[in-house]
C-alpha cells in the first residue's frame, strides 16, 4: 500500500511510520536490543545534517504539509506587519519590501493548502474506486 512512498535512502523507517500514522493504523513501538557499534562514525555534521533536514521536510510535507507552511507563513506575514509598522511610523508608508513580504505569506499559505489537497487525495480510500 505504502511501497511507492518509500526512499531508497535510510529514512524509510520514519517514512513508514508517518505514512501508518496518516492512514490511521496502529502504530506501537518496540525496543530493540543491538550490540554496542566499534569504530568511528562516517557521518559528517554538514553534509548529513543538511541532508536528514531535507529529509524531514519532504516527509513533513508528503504527510501533513499545513504544519509545514503555516508557520513559515505566519513567520513571513508577521515580519511584514512589522516592517511595515516600521517604516509607517519612520516613513509615514507602505513600502515595496512590506508588500512583497504580505504577498508572500498569501501566497506560502496557499501553497500550503494546496498540497494539503493533494495529499488528501494521495491518501484517499483507495476501496472507492
Amino acid at each position: 500500500e505504502f511501497l511507492h512512498l518509500l526512499p531508497n535512502g535510510f529514512s524509510y523507517p520514519t517514512t513508514s511510520t508517518m505514512a501508518f500514522f496518516r492512514a490511521g493504523y496502529a502504530v506501537a513501538y518496540l525496543p530493540i536490543h543491538v550490540l554496542k557499534r566499534e569504530g568511528e562514525s562516517h557521518i559528517n555534521i554538514w553534509k548529513d545534517g543538511v541532508r536528514f533536514l531535507l529529509i524531514i521536510f519532504k516527509v513533513g510535507t508528503l504527510y501533513s504539509p499545513l504544519k509545514l507552511f503555516i508557520p513559515i507563513s505566519l513567520l513571513h506575514g508577521a515580519i511584514g506587519l512589522s516592517y511595515y509598522a516600521y517604516t509607517f511610523i519612520t516613513v509615514g508608508r507602505f513600502t515595496n519590501m512590506s508588500a512583497m513580504l504580505l504577498s508572500s505569506a498569501v501566497i506560502i499559505f496557499l501553497i500550503g493548502l494546496i498540497s494539503e489537497q493533494i495529499t488528501a487525495l494521495l491518501y484517499q480510500d483507495k476501496s472507492r474506486k
